[in-house]
């Protein structure tokens, strides 16, 4: 018995300790999980279907995984999305003749797997849903109907439902869809808004002929708190994709600032939260709603870290999510959280129908654990983590070299791509998980696809060069010369971070990049270490010295096939292996140079997917980067 309450009590002690340590982000979501073990079921009891719940949670998974580099959530998330894909692309419960904009969402994480794995299932799923984008009725404006039941209908959810896939779809497929997704979120903000309190209703009806409908605007009769959140939700991811140049993305900049403001006016004084129908808070039966108050913290602390919004809407989303945690967020005996007091639905017209009506609204039941309350929360939480460490990088930029690695390859469209070790390639060959890492530090990243000056340099704090091309990987490689070497070193000594990741021997052009190394007293050379045959990853071993300045408090790292380095001068060896230095650093006028002989901090070595997670690549590339970033 003594022994039976002993281990009670030292589970409870743990429990606690986790969930003091543990962000709220990943509580939610291994709550969830626990929940949802096999698969997401958004109506308990019923066999789960596509639809924008699960979708909506899934993202929210993602968002986990590239924060943590835990492939636990990839897994899970690769694992719902594949029980409704089979291996020709159909899409199990999708019907494109709903024209249902809600279909749409989890589409979102169809082209996550198709970035990241590149299997064709993926993608033809995704294009079915694209299928649907152009067939989508549209209003005589050219707005997209919500469903092709609600004709000449537009509500705000639909804006979040359908317009982060579009644009992302067509950033992927490079196509120029960019006027029609603008036209969209041009055509409800003119006509939901409201030009006294600056908020948005709910929906309109085109054509005046639902009851729920004004004769004269064709709105429905209430501003609803999640529609909103749906609405700003939208407008934020869909600027991920959206071209810089492009002349209409600072409008879609201009209606979140406006629509921001608008709801911080309605914000609860007290609590920091909003009602669920805002304008309305002290009338009879209104109530402080939870997924409404998660959309608003996520859409205005990720309005703040991109740059859309001035940095006084992060303290709104602070006080709010306070509040969050105090009042919806509770624990249950095994020690998993849950959110409570988010409304279950809230819609318009259909059978029974809903005419938009204070009493309608209310009318609504409270669910605990609802996706549409949960993956927001998730992502709010996210955000409001990621905000305590982006002073770090606030104001400077990272700048990846694609000058002196320069490889392309043919897609499976056909056309030519720059692929190994960019930011942009999601596959294992490239840095997008670094690229994530580096902006949640507050930095901006950028690339080099010229020869390195001290002018192009000048805006970069750090710059980071990765495995320069040899003639196996390029026809015309763009070989390190003297020149160059000359500008990095300038750069170097007025004060910039220079980080060099060579390759082993065989793999890269070692020689000519020595031209710029020995600059820094560092020379790549051979015997090439750590040479890991098949799975036997403890060959890949590197163990990080307690005192080492870069990478303080982790205990060991994966690298295969790396080169060793020769230090003279100002260089200092960082980590020796078998006698042989294999990372090293030097002080250099006012600057830093780093150098480890192979690039393992990409996709492959980091996503945790394949080696175990006993090795810390990606806490140990985020330490980099804190390390590059800090003066």
């Amino acid at each position: 018995m003594k022994k039976a309450l002993l281990g009670i009590l030292c589970y409870c002690l743990l429990a606690t300790a986790w969930a003091q340590n543990t962000p709220y982000s990943i509580q939610m979501a291994q709550s969830l999980m626990h929940t949802h073990q096999d698969s997401i079921q958004v109506k308990i009891g019923k066999s789960a279907i596509w639809d924008y719940e699960q979708g909506l949670f899934l993202k929210a998974l993602e968002h986990v995984y590239q924060r943590t580099g835990d492939a636990t959530y990839f897994q899970y998330m690769q694992k719902n999305i594949n029980s409704f894909i089979n291996e020709k692309g159909d899409i199990r419960t999708y019907k494109l003749s709903e024209y249902n904009s809600d279909n749409i969402t989890t589409g979102r994480l169809l082209l996550s797997l198709y970035q990241e794995t590149g299997e064709d299932k993926y993608r033809i799923a995704a294009e079915q849903l694209r299928l649907q984008i152009s067939k989508q009725p549209r209003t005589k404006e050219g707005g997209f109907w919500h469903k092709d039941r609600y004709p000449d209908q537009m509500w705000l959810d639909g804006l979040y439902m359908l317009e982060p896939f579009y644009a992302e779809y067509s950033q992927v497929f490079h196509q120029n869809n960019w006027d029609d997704i603008a036209l969209q979120f041009e055509l409800m903000y003119k006509n939901a808004k409201d030009p006294k309190t600056g908020l948005l209703y709910h929906a309109y009806d085109h054509e005046r002929k639902q009851a729920w409908a004004s004769k004269q605007t064709g709105l429905s009769p209430n501003f609803w708190g999640r529609a909103m959140g749906w609405y700003a939700m939208a407008l934020v991811d869909v600027l991920d994709y959206f071209p810089q140049q492009h002349p209409k993305r600072n409008m879609l900049i201009k209606q979140l600032n406006e629509l921001s403001a608008a709801l911080v006016k309605v914000q609860d004084q007290s609590s920091g939260l909003w009602y669920q129908l805002p304008t309305l808070g002290t009338q009879k039966g209104n109530y402080l709603e939870a997924s409404c108050a998660n959309m608003y913290v996520y859409a205005f602390a990720k309005g703040v870290r991109k740059g859309y919004l001035p940095s006084s809407y992060l303290g709104a989303s602070q006080k709010a999510y306070a509040s969050i945690i105090e009042k919806f967020v509770t624990k249950d005996a095994q020690g998993y959280v849950h959110l409570e007091k988010t409304v279950s639905v809230g819609g318009l017209g259909g059978t029974p129908y809903r005419d938009g009506s204070f009493a309608y609204y209310m009318s609504e039941p409270l669910k605990t654990d609802d996706l549409k309350g949960v993956g927001p929360f998730i992502m709010a939480s996210l955000e409001i983590e990621i905000a305590k460490e982006l002073e770090i990088g606030k104001g400077k930029k990272v700048v990846l070299d694609y000058y002196f690695n320069h490889e392309f390859r043919k897609n499976k469209q056909g056309n030519m791509e720059r692929f190994h070790y960019t930011w942009e390639d999601r596959k294992d060959s490239g840095f997008q998980l670094l690229g994530v890492q580096t902006e949640q530090l507050g930095a901006k990243i950028d690339s080099l696809a010229q020869a390195p000056t001290l002018k192009n340099l000048a805006g970069a704090q750090v710059y980071i060069i990765v495995d320069p091309d040899s003639q196996k990987e390029t026809a015309k490689p763009n070989y390190m010369r003297s020149q160059d070497a000359d500008e990095i070193e300038k750069w170097v000594k007025a004060g910039g971070t220079l980080i060099l990741l060579a390759n082993d021997t065989t793999n890269c052009e070692i020689p000519k990049f020595n031209t710029l190394a020995k600059r820094f007293g560092m020379e790549f050379v051979g015997p090439n270490l750590n040479m890991v045959q098949g799975k036997n990853w403890h060959q890949g071993t590197l163990n990080i010295s307690a005192n080492n300045p870069v990478f303080k408090g982790l205990k060991k790292i994966y690298i295969k096939e790396i080169s060793t380095i020769k230090l003279a001068g100002p260089a200092k060896s960082l980590e020796d292996l078998n006698g042989y230095s294999v990372m090293a650093m030097a002080q250099v006028g006012k600057g830093r140079v780093f150098a480890l002989g192979d690039p393992w901090i990409y996709n492959e070595y980091t996503n945790n997917r394949r080696i175990p997670l006993e090795y810390e690549n990606f806490p140990a590339a985020k330490k980099l980067m804190e390390w590059a970033l800090k003066p």
